[in-house]
């Protein structure tokens, strides 16, 4: 009987090692950097999944530094007639939060273009240097590809595998222009399902507009020094979720200082800021009730005089609630659908205001 089963146990484990060995050897892996990665404020980081070089601008505190190294918001283009795509990653710091799918924190979200439109076909975590399999049996013929990057992890490599034999390019960006994002946890993507599903990223794949995000979980607060950062960049215009995280009293103390210190970086762009989203923990809470709508009443009231005061500001209103109050996760951040409604809020207007400075 010992015989036996060890003899099993052989030809499994014979078995298992064949079809590790097949994996490897059945694929062949590019640097996703040697593609078209978009979505980047700056083309030159030194590591080219990081948002913004921390040896360059300074001022972050250790958790802001570890969020603008993540790559929230990148994503990788390329065509391929490969019938799988395959991913392996080497990863720095990562993020296990209970209220964010581990897809989004630390996983990929490919999507693939049919008869013009951006169509979701795979998603999937992957762990460290191991090669995960997204997807297998694809159809015959040149695919056109996007990869969200994972939006709460820093990557040190990402390879994309296809198989033996087969053939994968760059892709040139179907994206037009250069418009920046800087917010909260929201515009990073916490409580999403996957990468592709926070607000910045539904409305660049709906406008074609290249959405490039600077969202920072709790941090985005109209710090002096993220200033800098959007100052520095080269952008065609900037959308601000950045009532969300600051108290009454900061909003009304930092926004104008803030909209000066970029006004003068940035003299003839748009500036745009959006209103924070009803929090659902407010349904039956009265004193996050009072707080919450002491932010929004403070946004709405600076930006009442900001527009005046500002040439090329602007003030657009957002939602993420639907019917029933059942768009949220944990109170705080909305669900996938609630993202989707947010992106949906504000296209028209902010297509609108982009239009005027001729950026269709």
């Amino acid at each position: 009987m010992k015989k036996i089963l060890a003899a099993v146990a052989s030809v499994i484990i014979a078995a298992s090692a064949m079809a590790q060995d097949s994996g490897k050897n059945g694929f062949t892996f590019t640097e996703a950097s040697e593609l078209n990665i978009i979505g980047k404020l700056f083309p030159d980081t030194p590591n080219p999944y990081h948002r913004v070089d921390t040896c360059r601008f300074k001022g972050f505190t250790r958790g802001e530094n570890e969020q603008v190294r993540c790559s929230a918001g990148l994503a990788v283009l390329f065509t391929t007639d490969s019938p799988a795509i395959s991913v392996k990653s080497e990863y720095g710091y990562t993020n296990h939060g209970v209220n964010t799918m581990g897809i989004s924190l630390r996983g990929y979200d490919l999507y693939i273009m049919r008869d013009g439109e951006w169509i979701y076909a795979a998603s999937g975590g992957t762990d460290s240097k191991k090669n995960t399999l997204l997807i297998g049996n694809l159809p015959e013929g040149e695919k056109k590809c996007m990869l969200h990057l994972p939006i709460y992890s820093e990557m040190y490599s990402v390879k994309i595998g296809i198989r033996k034999g087969y053939d994968i390019s760059p892709l040139e960006s179907p994206f037009r222009h250069r418009v920046a994002v800087f917010g909260s946890s929201y515009t990073q993507g916490i409580s999403t399902s996957r990468p592709g599903l926070s607000w910045p990223m539904q409305f660049m794949r709906n406008t074609g507009i290249q959405i490039l995000s600077l969202g920072c979980s709790g941090n985005c607060k109209m710090q002096p020094y993220f200033a800098d950062v959007l100052a520095a960049a080269d952008v065609d215009a900037i959308i601000f979720d950045a009532f969300s995280n600051p108290d009454a009293d900061m909003i009304r103390e930092r926004l104008f200082p803030f909209i000066e210190r970029l006004r003068k970086a940035h003299p003839d762009i748009p500036l745009i800021f959006i209103q924070t989203i009803y929090r659902e923990s407010r349904n039956f809470n009265s004193s996050n009730d009072m707080r919450e709508q002491a932010k929004m009443d403070a946004g709405a009231e600076m930006m009442a005089e900001a527009v005046k005061k500002y040439d090329n500001v602007y003030f657009v209103n957002t939602t993420s609630t639907g019917k029933g109050h059942e768009t949220s996760v944990d109170g705080t951040h909305p669900s996938d659908m609630g993202y989707k409604a947010w992106a949906e809020s504000i296209e028209k207007p902010v297509l609108k205001i982009l239009r005027k400075y001729g950026l269709k």
